[in-house]
């Protein structure tokens, strides 16, 4: 099984708000939003959805490749990518623009804003799938022609594969959000983007995830997450990651990826979807209590432990593949 993930390779240049957000934005006067907020604190991480969500998934075992861009000060970071066994050969290098950046401020209610300049994603189209091989796909966010070649690359060679359009929504119009969802098998979406997709479509949630072969996935944070398919809907709780690792949560940065990364092992194993969210969960817990989105150490036999403490019935039907003989 090869995965093939095309999304964002950028670095995250992450600040820290030592208050709420909620306490210095007036809602009566968003019309005219001039605010400030002092960070103390500020790092640079690597990042970008489709490398962090390669992270996860390579760290569980499964081989995968990138499909996006990358700028002239990239170069490290490529040689990092392939250096954890992640394939790159279908990363466009761009000398004449800088890698895709985000400028990420939490707040003390891990609430985030964020200022992405997309620099060499945006010429991320002009690499396709070529001759590697794939079983299994997603379409994160990347650049506009990107996404837009992939689902149709990934549809034509009968690649079943999630589409996640997370940040990337705004730039779509209906009738592109239509095509995508007619060629996804899944779509991966958070509470807020999922309403957004549902709005745009003039549809609700329930209907789109019956318009699905495999399901959508609804991720709401700590509040764990729902998976609906074939009518039916099944919650996950959210995980308490103090009780379950002896652990504060850290960061909330690339959560969301580290889940799809747990996702894909799943479907990639021929796990159910509710299986395969079960260990997304895991796996998005973990990462919450390391700063940055590819921080986080990803032992499989102690991963297949979390499952067995949580889930054990999940752990049992996965247990051969995060615990090889």
């Amino acid at each position: 099984m090869t995965v093939q993930i095309s999304g964002s390779i950028a670095f995250d240049t992450i600040m820290v708000f030592e208050g709420r957000f909620k306490d210095h934005i007036l809602p009566d006067q968003t019309h005219m939003l001039n605010v400030a907020f002092l960070a103390p604190e500020m790092r640079q991480e690597y990042g970008g959805c489709a490398a962090n969500i390669a992270y996860t998934l390579r760290g569980l075992g499964r081989d995968c490749g990138l499909l996006g861009a990358i700028g002239r000060d990239g170069g490290e970071y490529l040689q990092r990518l392939s250096s954890l066994g992640i394939d790159t050969s279908r990363v466009l290098a761009a000398e004449d623009c800088y890698s895709a950046q985000a400028f990420i401020t939490t707040d003390l209610d891990d609430n985030q804003i964020t200022a992405f300049h997309p620099g060499a994603m945006n010429r991320a189209g002009e690499v396709g799938l070529g001759d590697v091989q794939a079983s299994l796909g997603i379409v994160s966010p990347n650049g506009r022609d990107a996404m837009i070649r992939h689902a149709q690359e990934f549809a034509a060679r009968k690649i079943p594969f999630i589409f996640d359009p997370g940040q990337a929504m705004p730039i779509f119009g209906q009738s592109d959000l239509e095509a995508f969802v007619s060629q996804a098998t899944w779509v991966a979406v958070n509470d807020y983007e999922g309403h957004m997709l549902a709005e745009k479509l003039n549809t609700s949630i329930e209907s789109l995830a019956q318009k699905l072969p495999g399901g959508l996935i609804l991720t709401r944070g700590a509040e764990g997450v729902e998976v609906m398919q074939l009518g039916l809907r099944h919650g996950i709780e959210g995980l308490d990651v103090q009780r379950i690792f002896g652990l504060p949560a850290a960061d909330p940065t690339g959560c969301g990826d580290a889940f799809r990364g747990g996702l894909l092992f799943g479907l990639s194993c021929g796990a159910s979807l509710l299986d395969s969210a079960r260990l997304g969960n895991v796996m998005g817990a973990i990462k919450v209590t390391h700063r940055g989105g590819q921080n986080h150490t990803i032992r499989p036999l102690e991963v297949h432990q979390h499952l067995q403490n949580l889930y054990p019935d999940t752990a049992e039907r996965l247990g051969s593949q995060l615990r090889p003989a």
